[in-house]
């Protein structure tokens, strides 16, 4: 095979652009990457030999090696994991095939800081690119394991590189950096000095479960005499981090390891380390993020723990360790108890990891709530980044709604910046208060200014604001609160008051129901292609009208949410409330019972029913009639 010429994809070059002309001082973390891409690679074969045993020798010892040159300036680092075949170079080096990276180089524009640089190689585990920042030129020698052509790629980091084929012995993966010159000011050291390298290797990547070899020199005393000799020595301690106990990490180390685990530059929100004891004994380390992915909420979203059996690596992200609501955790869980061999199926339905999913759903739930609990602060930024999946497990999860229901954050009236719990709402309610209030909103202001709400302000009750969708479908999942029912505002009867008060206001009404039952009934034909029923309310203050619907009906807001989604979903006709004591409610009726200006009095019926739209936050039925009409009321105002 003769030497073949390939150009890079767009978005890769644009991220040997950034590498290269990177001001980032702390270059020395391209080796950390290209170590963790040495693990990852035998981490591989590894999961792949489980099912095809003939893809490794039998006790082949895994190990990372880093050689040097002094002379020509060269670091090579070695591994014999599972390999790259021509079209793997082409996919994985030549493409960064992530979803997003496009979109997030854009919005990069022309910074290269070093938060940004670090951002990309995290979030988008593009870290094969940072050795470019301190390397003229990058070779790959590789051969992938169960094939036996090797191949070798090159690039200068020009937008173009070239694979030919090649001879190599063993299955793995040689990446040689031929380094630019040492520049301290830059960040370039001396990558070829072993007491770099050493230091650089403890620092980021001792945890690393494989031994990281290089050579040394040392010197000895032999028959009176000092020579220098070079022998191998293991760079790491290769202990798991997750069976250390807790005084023997330091945070520093936790947080390396979260790198390397999540690929998120990123500090961890909270390290949550955990060893099960007694009847079921397993390891786990688990982090929360302090930020979501990009593609957090998106439904091909890659979630999982990495589960090892016996030290041994079988799944690189197992989803069933935790519910899916809890898919933002980060983490390792090691079992002695489960079989090497055990396929996906069969762990679905064991018995362990039926109960270490109990257990670690547990200690994610409590740490959350001692987040809540001692660290606000935290637990805010947490909740705006993944508060929404915590919903979903309200929802889904009804083992643990009740430890859940305590940790979702609402906006309300009582504070215009502070979030608030149901625990803390209930806490506050008024010794006459019988329902816990919630209204359902697109937004912060339309809630605050409902009608709907007019007469739960007036009594200086606490409403809670569901402006998020999910919001109004997890609120369903919470009937009561420690025997006060949650009710949502514009959604059947409320009880406000006292049971004198409510029998009083009663009959009140219906007594003026029977006086204007003609006029509601006319208001009824003319606007019977919107609306099912009119009637008069008693928890209207300042308003003429509202909107309500049934108990079951689906809120303004949503079903203008799920209409963008389904386009052909029909709005549920709604019922209009007039307000007895609103003098334009009094002047319609005078106007209905004289008889005359017909005419007028539709339009003011038509008019009301868009003023009770517009205070949800919906358009008008006809809004070129509705701006008609407004315009001849102002013109006689006038």
């Amino acid at each position: 095979m003769a030497i073949e010429k390939y150009s890079f994809q767009t978005e890769s070059k644009r991220l040997l652009e950034l590498m290269i002309h990177s001001i980032y001082t702390h270059k020395e973390i391209f080796l950390r990457e290209l170590i963790s891409n040495a693990s990852d690679a035998i981490d591989k074969l590894r999961i792949a030999s489980l099912t095809n045993p003939s893809l490794i020798t039998e006790n082949q010892p895994f190990e990372i090696r880093l050689e040097v040159d002094k002379e020509k300036r060269t670091l090579s680092v070695i591994d014999n994991g599972i390999g790259m075949n021509k079209e793997d170079l082409i996919n994985h080096i030549g493409t960064v095939a992530k979803s997003g990276t496009l979109e997030f180089l854009s919005s990069l524009g022309d910074k290269k800081d070093k938060m940004n640089i670090n951002e990309l190689i995290g979030q988008f585990g593009v870290g094969f690119y940072s050795a470019f920042m301190v390397s003229d030129k990058v070779e790959i020698i590789t051969r992938k394991a169960g094939e036996t052509q090797a191949y070798k790629w090159e690039s200068f980091g020009d937008g173009e590189y070239t694979i030919e084929e090649t001879q190599k012995d063993t299955n793995g993966t040689v990446v040689k950096l031929y380094l630019k010159p040492v520049d301290k000011e830059n960040g370039i050291e001396d990558f070829t000095d072993e007491w770099v390298i050493q230091r650089i290797v403890k620092k980021y990547s001792d945890f690393i479960q494989y031994p990281i070899k290089m050579r040394v020199e040392r010197e000895v005393e032999k028959e009176g005499k000092k020579e220098i000799v070079s022998d191998d020595k293991v760079l790491n301690s290769m202990k798991p981090i997750w069976r250390k106990s807790q005084s023997e990490v330091s945070m520093e180390e936790y947080e390396e390891f979260y790198k390397h685990i999540s690929h998120d530059w990123q500090k961890p929100l909270k390290v949550i380390p955990y060893k099960a004891e007694g009847m079921l004994e397993f390891y786990s380390l688990l982090f929360i993020p302090s930020k979501a992915p990009f593609d957090f909420y998106f439904q091909g979203y890659k979630s999982g723990l990495a589960l090892y059996v016996k030290k041994v690596l079988i799944m690189e992200a197992y989803e069933d360790l935790l519910p899916k609501y809890l898919r933002f955790v980060k983490g390792v869980v090691e079992s002695s108890d489960l079989s090497l061999n055990i396929s996906r199926e069969m762990l679905q339905n064991d018995r362990i990891v039926v109960q270490m999913r109990k257990n670690l759903t547990k200690k994610v739930i409590d740490a959350l709530t001692e987040m809540l609990e001692k660290d606000r602060e935290n637990y805010l930024n947490f909740f705006k980044e993944f508060g929404n999946a915590l919903k979903e497990g309200v929802i889904s999860d009804e083992e643990n709604r009740e430890k859940l229901i305590p940790l979702i954050l609402f906006e309300s009236t009582e504070d215009p910046v502070k979030l608030t719990t149901i625990p803390e709402y209930y806490r506050r309610m008024k010794e006459d208060q019988e329902e816990i209030y919630c209204i359902a909103s697109e937004s912060r202001v339309i809630a605050e200014n409902s009608p709907q709400i007019e007469i739960l302000k007036q009594k200086n009750y606490e409403v809670l604001f569901l402006l998020n969708p999910v919001d109004e479908v997890m609120i369903q999942y919470i009937p009561e609160y420690r025997g006060k029912k949650v009710k949502i505002i514009g959604k059947g009867a409320i009880e406000i008051g006292s049971k004198e008060e409510r029998e009083r206001k009663k009959h009140q009404i219906e007594e003026k129901s029977k006086e204007m039952k003609g006029f509601l009934k006319y208001i009824e034909e003319k606007l019977a292609n919107h609306i099912k029923e009119v009637r008069l309310s008693s928890n209207l203050v300042s308003s003429p009208c509202c909107l309500t619907g049934g108990e079951f009906d689906l809120s303004p807001s949503l079903e203008k949410y799920l209409s963008k989604e389904h386009p052909l979903l029909t709005p549920s006709k709604r019922i209009l409330e007039l307000n007895p004591e609103h003098s334009i409610v009094k002047k319609l009726y005078e106007k209905y019972k004289a008889g005359i200006d017909e005419k007028g009095l539709n339009d003011a019926i038509e008019l009301l029913l868009d003023y009770a739209l517009l205070s949800e936050g919906v358009l008008p039925k006809n809004p070129q009639k509705f701006n008609r009409m407004f315009t001849e009321l102002l013109e006689k105002a006038l």
